[in-house]
């Protein structure tokens, strides 16, 4: 496994000329799982789109490091799985042919296959559902599909947009059980999410609001840094300075 690591300076994103990232800074080390945590509008989907190489930056940098060194991203594409927000998915494909398609996709060794298709049956527990089509699973089976998915390949860097969204709180629960199951594999996870409750969960989160950043770092340094008792709370406090002062641009952001 190679360990993968980002970075990002100055990130700047505008769309029709209405800023969606206004100027950020982070870093995502290799080996955890870092969350994106803002409401709509704070600009994690365009964040995760820049890191996935789907988009290119209006200003600012993002780099990436393998074993601690500089890498081009074409180092890191093979490695990377990126599960959108939107439905990814084909109704009419059943779960086993969902993997199927994967397997094809990816390339894959019909040994290496047959392996890791079944760990991750297993850990999702959509075994008993193989034939199921994917238009016919629950919320949070679905989404479990697609993570699975993800998965397949085995990918050093992985990134999800609010896999959590809308699905209810037992799968949300079962997801999460799921990415820590993750973490002996020491691939750099980076996921979104509006849920306040799932920012602790993270060994790192990056508070975004309006396209700004918030504050980055330990969930609990972060809130004993601001004075907060609660994500929600550092929100409101942060939110409200950030939204005082001068320059402060509203508008749509994604």
């Amino acid at each position: 496994m190679k360990n993968f690591s980002i970075r990002i300076e100055g990130l700047k994103k505008t769309f029709n000329g209405e800023p969606a990232l206004n100027g950020i800074s982070m870093d995502f080390s290799a080996g955890l799982l870092h969350g994106l945590i803002g409401s709509d509008g704070a600009g994690k989907t365009t964040t995760l789109r820049l890191l996935a190489g789907l988009l290119r930056p209006s200003e600012g940098k993002v780099s990436y490091l393998k074993n601690g060194e500089p890498a081009d991203f074409s180092d890191l594409r093979p490695e990377l799985a990126y599960m959108p927000q939107q439905s990814s998915l084909y109704p009419d494909l059943s779960v086993k042919e969902h993997l199927e398609f994967f397997r094809e996709l990816y390339k894959l060794p019909p040994d290496v296959y047959a392996r890791r298709s079944e760990e991750l049956l297993e850990i999702t527990r959509l075994g008993r559902f193989r034939e199921r089509r994917a238009g016919q699973l629950s919320g949070g089976m679905y989404k479990k599909l697609g993570l699975m998915c993800a998965l397949l390949q085995s990918p050093s860097v992985l990134l999800l947009d609010e896999p959590t969204n809308g699905v209810d709180p037992i799968s949300r629960r079962e997801f999460w059980e799921m990415l820590y199951g993750l973490r002996a594999d020491k691939i750099l996870i980076i996921i979104s999410t509006a849920y306040m409750d799932e920012a602790e969960r993270c060994a790192r989160v990056h508070l975004l609001d309006s396209g700004r950043l918030l504050a980055s770092g330990e969930p609990r340094a972060v809130l004993k840094e601001n004075g907060a008792a609660s994500f929600e709370e550092l929100f409101i406090k942060k939110g409200s300075i950030e939204s005082s002062r001068p320059g402060k641009t509203g508008g749509p952001l994604k």
